[in-house]
């Protein structure tokens, strides 16, 4: 084990000769879960996520994204800068996430969708856990303009959620909305209703020293929103309730999916720096510099199972200035 330890310190030492002067990586998370779940493959067991925090620790610097933008504006960012940041506002970050973040002293900024906070739950996941529990070897939703779908094992299961959300993503959020409701309905199994963070929680996280952001109240995609009105509507409803919460000013903001041009525009961009925030997130892959739009800062995270091949891909992202 000491010799496989070594050799791994070795390589990613040759691999840490990468510029990273200067350069801020932002990893993006969604869920933290107890054991692996077949039908989210790629979210991180607790297991995974405390590894990948070791090598955080051990490899790079891990700062909170106020303490990043700081100084990214005083050009003074440390060596292999990293922020941690979760989307959405799932109950498992606080039940799971925040346990390793503390125990290897790792900040991070949770951006919450706060219009699912107390028992409400995302589309894309009622998707899934209709799907999961669907009974029979089939699911037939062409009554709803879909497909039919075989659900013999768990591998055809998960695919036929992930063609399912898909199919719907882009939607108008009323029809998906409706669409979803019309797919649970004819799957007829109840729904978990504990899958996203009570106020309660959120407010956990923020006295445990993790930063909350905003993330709209209902996910929707800013570009498939008609009226710029109800694009700052979304936010900031968003921005004041968790304000309101918390009893502090909300400072940054994660776009919806996050994709420049298909998830969001320069319009929404220029919205919220009008609104006052200091930075806003995207998902574009990249690292940042003094230069980066701060309202457009990308972020990354590997999603490989081994820390040899994690770190080499998160080192390689430094190479990926926007």
């Amino acid at each position: 084990m000491n010799l496989i330890n070594r050799v791994f310190s070795k390589t990613v030492e040759t691999l840490l000769r990468v510029d990273s002067r200067q350069k801020l990586s932002i990893l993006i998370y969604h869920r933290v879960l107890p054991e692996r779940d077949p039908m989210r493959p790629f979210e991180p067991t607790v297991d995974e996520f405390d590894w990948q925090m070791k090598v955080l620790t051990r490899f790079f610097q891990p700062i909170s994204l106020t303490e990043a933008v700081s100084a990214l504006d005083g050009d003074n960012l440390p060596s292999r800068a990293v922020c941690v940041t979760f989307d959405d506002g799932y109950a498992d970050n606080e039940q799971f996430a925040i346990k390793t973040l503390q125990k290897w002293q790792v900040p991070a900024t949770f951006f919450i969708a706060t219009g699912f906070l107390n028992g409400g739950r995302m589309w894309n996941d009622s998707v899934i856990e209709a799907v999961r529990n669907a009974r029979g070897a089939v699911l037939d939703l062409r009554q709803v303009g879909l497909d039919r779908f075989t659900l013999e094992n768990i591998n055809q299961r998960r695919q036929g959620a992930e063609n399912i959300i898909a199919s719907v993503k882009h939607r108008d959020a009323a029809d998906r909305e409706k669409l979803v409701e019309d797919i649970a309905s004819i799957v007829g199994e109840p729904l978990p209703d504990d899958l996203m963070m009570s106020d309660a929680q959120v407010v956990n996280l923020r006295k445990n020293g993790m930063e909350i952001g905003a993330h709209t109240v209902n996910h929707l995609i800013l570009r498939k929103m008609g009226d710029k009105s109800d694009a700052e509507k979304e936010i900031g409803e968003s921005r004041r309730y968790l304000e309101a919460l918390l009893g502090e000013a909300i400072d940054f903001f994660a776009y919806p999916n996050g994709k420049f041009d298909r998830d969001y525009s320069l319009d929404h961009r220029d919205l919220v720096e009008s609104m006052g925030f200091r930075a806003a997130l995207s998902t574009e892959w990249g690292v940042s510099n003094r230069a980066t739009d701060r309202f457009q800062l990308p972020r990354f995270t590997p999603w490989d199972k081994t820390p040899l091949r994690f770190t080499g891909r998160l080192i390689n992202n430094y190479r990926n200035l926007r």
